[in-house]
């Protein structure tokens, strides 16, 4: 997959450019250090994903919609310091995929790069935190992107339903999916935020419900 890192700070950029060095799958295809030679760079480059500051000097939350008129392909991935909950939801509305912070692992700012190339939004545990705890529902936030199609859950996500469903622990799925128990963490926040539940139980109820699983089978697993 190939990235683009949109941020005018050099150290942000050079550590970011390392991280994304650990994966062999991705390449960092370009950097650029303000909108407009971001926009100027879609124009002759092919990338899958940008990870963007749109809060840093050089950038404005104006950039985004521009981007993906460039490029509609583009998914892009905010890395941002702490922001309140309304100028996330304003990224989100102007077309942000996925929102991370600067002060995520690397495990985490890894993953949103990959599940974002494959088409599902990531938040870290943070962002979702500052958004629950100014009251926004973030399926209603997702779904403001010009459409009334409901939001649906991303294939990862109802592969990890399944597996919560049938009694494996976080640890346990991230063996089975080969990711990090941190990322689980994340997913699971997110399933929870979009399910509208604050437990496991909720969890379990969506999986027998949607046919995911089934009683007998969650039942067995519980007493064995």
């Amino acid at each position: 997959m190939k990235v683009i890192i949109a941020d005018s700070n050099d150290i942000v950029r050079v550590g970011l450019r390392s991280i994304l060095a650990n994966d062999s799958n991705i390449e960092v295809v370009c950097e650029v250090v303000s909108s407009e030679q971001f926009l100027e760079q879609l124009k002759s480059t092919e990338a899958d994903v940008a990870l963007l500051d749109y809060t840093a000097p050089g950038f404005t939350i104006d950039v985004i919609p521009k981007a993906l008129n460039v490029n509609k392909r583009l998914k892009i991935v905010a890395i941002t310091p702490e922001q309140n909950a309304s100028v996330i939801l304003d990224a989100l509305k102007s077309g942000v995929m996925s929102y991370i912070k600067k002060d995520c692992d690397i495990p985490e700012i890894l993953a949103s790069v990959k599940e974002t190339a494959g088409g599902n939004k990531f938040f870290c545990g943070q962002i979702l935190d500052s958004i629950r705890k100014s009251s926004i529902d973030v399926e209603h936030l997702e779904s403001e992107n010009f459409s009334c199609e409901p939001v649906l859950l991303s294939e990862r996500e109802l592969e990890i339903i399944k597996y919560i469903a049938e009694g494996n622990t976080n640890a346990q799925i991230a063996d089975v999916l080969c990711l990090s128990p941190h990322t689980i963490t994340t997913h699971r926040k997110n399933i929870m935020a979009k399910l509208g539940t604050k437990n496991t139980a909720g969890i379990v109820m969506y999986a027998v419900k949607s046919n995911l699983v089934s009683p007998n089978k969650f039942l067995f697993s519980r007493e064995s």
